[in-house]
């Protein structure tokens, strides 16, 4: 009996819960919460107001330093290296006037006894010549009968034989010193020392190559330039008939070969053709004194070393400058006009590794982006971070607000 009401009584209380359920939900429908839709968060951008500068252009270039004057020491006579100085080996430094290399020299002084006697010979057979031509003078006075005495009477062409010995004779005389005197090898200049090819011991003949050597007065630095960079630069440039051309701008040369290394030149001259290859010109600079010693520079300056330039150009007025970050593909920049992002297209007048010279596509008082983008649209929203900053100018070499303040 227990166990059938149980059985009764059990789907009983589950229709009883779920018929109240069911009332309960429909007594109390569920309620949406529904909003607005969320406003879209806006771009927060950095801006720079664009205003006139001044700039100071510093055109960058790069060249290996090589020696204005270099030469190829060699052997004016033959002999055996007796001696060689101490300043002569490579990277030595020697002033001019001074002896190098020593060449035996005793052959050379037998050959300028010998030629010394010559001219004594000669000059003692033109006396004999000279007296034997007086006496024919004399004799054909005596019996020439006033008639008129041939040269050869008169021993003329005897007497000029004998003073044309005498020429010759002392010619090699002088040609026999001045080979003694070749055995001194001695500095043009005074330079240094690029190679060496003989040592002491060592026989050497005529033209036999010694040594390279290079002054030490100035170093010259070939440069090319851009050719988009060649009328902001003072070029030297030389006309025919024109005497020397004008030194033209201010170089910094610049190496981190042994440390900080820096050297003040000048250009000197602009080469009269294109480079073919890289199809751009190429200046020459020069550096004057470039191995006194300086506080600066603990390390010589070295040929063949790689240096850096910058050349002073010409300074603008009133020019548009920005960073070159704000630039997109080269071609574009974006500007914030009344809240919205618009893209504006730039043509460039110039431009080095940190700023750029626009010389279309902008205008004075805009709102250029200085915070990157990436794929944003033009006609984005966007919002200035901090408006009530004072508008700035970009900052750079040269860079300076109207009226020379810097900016």
């Amino acid at each position: 009996m227990t166990s059938k009401i149980k059985k009764l009584l059990i789907p009983a209380i589950i229709l009883i819960v779920t018929v109240l359920a069911f009332n309960f939900i429909l007594a109390n429908p569920p309620e949406a919460q529904r909003g607005g839709a969320p406003k879209a968060a806006k771009i927060v951008v950095q801006t720079l107001q664009l205003e006139p500068v001044h700039y100071q252009v510093q055109v960058e270039s790069y060249g290996v330093v090589k020696p204005r004057t270099q030469s190829i020491l060699v052997a004016q006579v033959s002999g055996q290296i007796i001696n060689i100085a101490p300043q002569f080996r490579e990277g030595g430094f020697f002033e001019q006037g001074e002896v190098l290399a020593q060449i035996d020299d005793r052959d050379h002084l037998a050959d300028v006894k010998t030629a010394q006697a010559n001219v004594l010979t000669a000059q003692q057979t033109l006396l004999e010549e000279e007296a034997r031509a007086q006496q024919a003078v004399t004799d054909w006075q005596r019996l020439g009968n006033g008639q008129q005495a041939s040269n050869l009477v008169l021993r003329k062409p005897q007497l000029e034989a004998a003073k044309a010995k005498v020429l010759s004779a002392q010619a090699a005389f002088e040609k026999a010193q001045l080979n003694l005197e070749r055995t001194k090898v001695i500095a043009p200049y005074a330079g240094r020392v690029l190679s060496k090819s003989v040592d002491v011991g060592q026989v050497v003949s005529n033209s036999s190559q010694l040594a390279q050597i290079y002054a030490t007065d100035r170093v010259e630095i070939r440069l090319p330039i851009k050719n988009k960079d060649l009328e902001l630069i003072e070029l030297p440039e030389q006309f025919r008939n024109a005497g020397l051309a004008p030194i033209g701008s201010k170089v910094l040369f610049h190496s981190d070969l042994v440390g900080e290394q820096n050297w003040q030149g000048n250009l000197v001259r602009t080469e009269g053709a294109i480079d073919t290859n890289a199809q751009q010109l190429y200046v020459v600079a020069q550096i004057n004194d470039p191995y006194q010693a300086t506080a600066t520079n603990k390390y010589p300056i070295k040929i063949g070393q790689y240096v850096k330039a910058q050349i002073s150009g010409r300074e603008l007025s009133d020019v548009l400058m920005i960073p070159n970050a704000t630039i997109y593909q080269g071609s574009y920049v974006y500007v914030v006009e009344q809240g919205v992002l618009k893209r504006k297209d730039i043509n460039i007048r110039w431009q080095n590794s940190q700023h750029s010279i626009i010389a279309s596509g902008l205008e004075f008082g805009q709102q250029l982006v200085l915070t990157p983008l990436g794929q944003v649209s033009s006609g984005t929203a966007v919002s200035i971070k901090g408006e009530d900053n004072k508008p700035t100018t970009p900052s750079g070499n040269g860079g300076k607000k109207p009226g020379g303040a810097s900016s």
